[in-house]
């Protein structure tokens, strides 16, 4: 399995742009990376759009998520793992 996560500590940094331009669709990999971690991760998410549908999976694990738009065509996911699930 090739991805392009990275944990720093207690900063996981998930940068999923050029993935999702190829048209690959990591979210369940995403969300195996995030149970796996420990609690306390902050995950930063990079992607080419809101991501509407992986913000509703994190917020149905009980993470509340930060969106913002870095510039165009560059989204940014922030959020919490404050729990097992």
């Amino acid at each position: 399995m090739m991805h392009s996560f990275q944990l720093e500590g207690k900063r996981a940094v998930l940068d999923i742009r050029e993935r999702i331009a190829k048209g690959e669709h990591p979210r369940r990999e995403i969300l195996n990376f995030i149970h796996s971690a420990p609690i306390g991760t902050l995950f930063e998410i990079h992607l080419p759009h809101r991501g509407e549908p992986l913000i509703a999976n994190l917020q149905s694990l009980g993470m509340n998520v930060i969106a913002n738009e870095i510039e165009p065509m560059h989204f940014r996911l922030m959020a919490v793992k404050l729990n097992e699930f």
